[in-house]
């Protein structure tokens, strides 16, 4: 047997039934909100993620997928999809038509992290973005979509904690003030942040070590340093989050953990993942298209981690599996032959339905129905053959009716519909 590679897996049913289901609630959504879907390669050269996500990070520095192809050039595993999708926004000249676009895209990303609960090595994200709209409202109406999406899953007891990063004025000054205070307790941080404090301080505020997180509890806000259009937008977020019952935290520790992020950070988190809390996150990025060789555009986007998410629908013990409509129980040789035709026509019809291709009895073939969760069984025997009328059972109410050859299809549809009706009156 060939093993998995580590920190990578399958999802079969009835798993990938929940991810259907995830992915559907997702797709309508974001379409009701009018973002359109874009799809991106797996692999970019490795240039666009250490330009966009800063080579100082954990993500380039130590977990990304990177190769040499076969002409030397060096490719990545996508790790995240915002670079991407700015790339794309950039290459096919997007803002020259219309630079406002809203983009969401579903799919796998690549780090190669520690093997945990509820993080892999090829993990999924879901993931909306907002280009060419600098208004506080467009930070706003992400969130809203973001809260709207976890309530439709029934996700409970999540808490949206919410900052400001300032803008490339303002942060500058953030930052020295940040440096100098960390200069003078740098000996009391773990090992990660010591070397975080030159290379990437912001990140020293996100340490899940719990004496990182005390000795830094008196730092220099962010909020502190502010510049009055970063307070003005952070601001104008904060009430019409209020206006629309959306209920936050203001974070002052809350970063981001990509070089990208200015003005509003954002993030979904959960007590039922114990220390990986972050379901969702995301913020603005207003340097982003342009760092990358694009026009001035401002932009913002989130991405939900979709493994994470999937873990805690689960915990709600609901089957989301498709069953079937019908299952047909074929008895005999000839019967099966019928089964097959009639199975074909209705798939094609648009009507779920199964049966089984070997001769077996009809108890049997009714057990088999019962596993499967078929709603109802249509039965075929030499009997319905030779009276072209096969029987069709409700698995719930037991009630039989007979099915005439001629047409079934629409004789099947018109038996479904008038239970349908019955159940509505």
């Amino acid at each position: 047997m060939i093993p998995l590679i580590r920190g990578v897996r399958d999802i079969f049913p009835p798993d990938s039934d929940l991810w259907r289901h995830i992915k559907n609630e997702a797709e309508n959504l974001f379409q009701d909100f009018g973002f359109s879907e874009i799809l991106i390669p797996i692999m970019e050269k490795t240039e666009l993620f250490k330009r966009s996500i800063g080579e100082q990070t954990d993500i380039v520095e130590k977990e990304m997928y990177t190769f040499a192809d076969r002409d030397g050039e060096s490719a990545t595993l996508r790790p995240e999809a915002t670079a991407s999708i700015a790339r794309a926004y950039i290459s096919h000249k997007m803002y020259a038509e219309d630079p406002i676009r809203k983009f969401y895209t579903i799919g796998p990303m690549f780090r190669r992290e520690r093997p945990q609960k509820g993080r892999y090595r090829q993990f999924y994200q879901i993931d909306a973005e907002i280009f060419g709209q600098s208004s506080p409202y467009a930070d706003a109406r992400l969130i809203i979509m973001l809260k709207t999406l976890m309530d439709r899953l029934q996700i409970k007891g999540t808490t949206l904690h919410i900052n400001s990063l300032g803008c490339f004025k303002c942060r500058p000054d953030f930052n020295n003030s940040f440096k100098n205070f960390l200069i003078k307790i740098s000996d009391n941080l773990c090992q990660n942040c010591q070397k975080r404090a030159n290379t990437n301080p912001l990140r020293v505020l996100d340490c899940k070590n719990k004496f990182c997180a005390e000795v830094t509890k008196n730092a220099p806000k962010i909020s502190e340093f502010l510049c009055q259009e970063c307070k003005e937008h952070f601001e104008t977020v904060c009430e019409t989050l209020k206006d629309t019952n959306i209920e936050f935290q203001i974070n002052s520790r809350l970063v981001r953990g990509l070089d990208y992020y200015t003005k509003t950070a954002f993030e979904i988190q959960t007590d039922a993942l114990g220390a990986q809390n972050a379901i969702a996150g995301g913020g603005r990025y207003d340097g982003l298209v342009k760092l990358l060789g694009g026009p001035d555009t401002p932009a913002v986007g989130f991405a939900i981690g979709f493994d994470r998410l999937a873990e805690i629908i689960a915990s709600n013990n609901i089957n989301y599996a498709q069953k079937p409509e019908i299952f047909i129980a074929a008895l005999g040789k000839k019967c099966i032959k019928e089964a097959f035709l009639w199975m074909s026509a209705l798939n094609t019809a648009g009507i779920k339905t199964e049966t089984e291709f070997s001769e077996k009895s009809l108890k049997s073939l009714m057990r088999r129905a019962g596993k499967i969760g078929a709603s109802n069984v249509i039965i075929i025997g030499d009997q319905e053959l030779e009276k072209k009328e096969a029987l069709f059972r409700d698995m719930n109410t037991k009630e039989q009716i007979e099915i005439k050859f001629d047409n079934p299809v629409k004789n099947i549809m018109e038996i479904l519909s008038k239970k349908i009706n019955r159940k509505k009156g």
